[in-house]
């Protein structure tokens, strides 16, 4: 490769890195957020299985 000819590939290899953080960033958050859900609904399931009086809803 010369060296123009890599001097690009640098460029775009990072133009796409940054292009694909704020998806990476998303994605993380969302399935945090599936998670908390999931594990809210759990509890509140079992909650209601024993007989305990469940409280409210956590902070997000």
């Amino acid at each position: 490769m010369t060296e123009q000819a890599m001097r690009k590939f640098r460029r775009m290899t990072l133009l796409a890195l940054l292009a694909a953080t704020p998806l990476v960033l998303t994605a993380c958050n969302t399935i945090k957020g599936i998670g908390r859900d999931i594990t809210y609904a759990g509890e509140r399931s079992e909650e209601a299985l024993s007989g305990k009086k469940g409280g409210t809803e956590p902070a997000r």
